[in-house]
């Protein structure tokens, strides 16, 4: 089996992550060769295909290989994660998310994905967005406006569109070039609880002595927010800037998780160093 999104957590002796993975199953006992590199643990290291393996009931010997990427994530991608937000779950969160979306935009002049976990957030977005990209000359465009080849057509060929969109972009969508240089993401994709086939998945876990939170909700958004991540560089000249609208990235301690999976792209932690990280490439 082999996809871009197979593991959680790094496994480069480089301190470079890995956009393909490979399972193939062999009689033989799996072999690493490669050394932890630096801060992390063992036990970290061996989880990485867990979680895949877990949801298959892979329970035997595989052999496992994480490729590094081919992309330069440093000079072609930057993360920005502003540490200052409100809680996703805080009144406030939705004004302050707005306001970052604008000054990002302003940033790439355009050129936007704006991917929500939910579509409440997606409309509340767009019509809070919506008045001011329009003064400033930027078309906005919204799932379920059009029919979703449209939408990806009509943000193509503008070269400088705003899309509000839920999961069902954030994987499978392809726009490479200089049209699609800004992902923003409203809040790490977390799994809702109370869904019946989730909560039962849960009661599952914690039958068996798992930890439900850990084992199945955090590497599952995980692999969710490397998807969404995913979207941004698609060939060696693609460049831009991932935003993750969710201080609970930083200031929790699973956020390590999050951080571990997704690529070594340039951190920033405020728009004026998105705004340097930006023009730097463009000079």
């Amino acid at each position: 089996m082999t996809s871009a999104t197979l593991t959680t957590g790094r496994s480069s002796s480089s301190g470079r992550e890995r956009v393909g993975s490979r399972i193939v199953v062999d009689d033989e006992p799996s072999v690493s060769s490669t050394p932890p590199p630096a801060g992390f643990a063992n036990d970290e290291l061996s989880s990485d295909f867990r979680y895949f393996k877990q949801r298959l009931g892979i329970d035997f010997e595989v052999d496992e290989l994480a490729l590094p990427s081919p992309f330069d994530f440093p000079s072609q991608a930057g993360l920005y994660v502003p540490e200052k937000m409100p809680d996703p779950r805080d009144p406030r969160f939705l004004d302050a998310a707005t306001r970052e979306i604008l000054g990002l935009i302003a940033v790439t002049d355009g050129g936007a994905f704006v991917l929500c976990t939910s579509h409440r957030n997606m409309h509340a977005l767009a019509q809070a967005c919506r008045p001011t990209l329009v003064d400033r000359g930027y078309p906005v465009l919204v799932q379920g406006e059009l029919p979703k080849p449209s939408l990806l057509e009509r943000f193509r060929s503008s070269g400088d569109a705003v899309l509000f969109a839920t999961s069902s972009f954030w994987e499978g969508v392809d726009v490479p070039g200089h049209a699609l240089r800004l992902v923003v993401i409203d809040k790490l994709p977390f799994e809702v609880p109370s869904d019946p086939l989730v909560r039962a998945r849960c009661e599952r876990l914690e039958e068996e002595g798992g930890k439900p939170f850990m084992d199945l909700l955090v590497p599952a958004a995980a692999l969710a927010l490397k998807q969404g991540f995913g979207r941004l560089v698609r060939t060696r000249k693609d460049r831009g800037v991932v935003a993750i609208l969710d201080s609970r990235l930083v200031k929790k301690g699973y956020g390590k998780v999050f951080l571990r999976s997704l690529p070594d792209a340039s951190r920033l932690y405020s728009l004026a160093e998105a705004k340097a990280f930006w023009e730097n490439g463009d000079a």
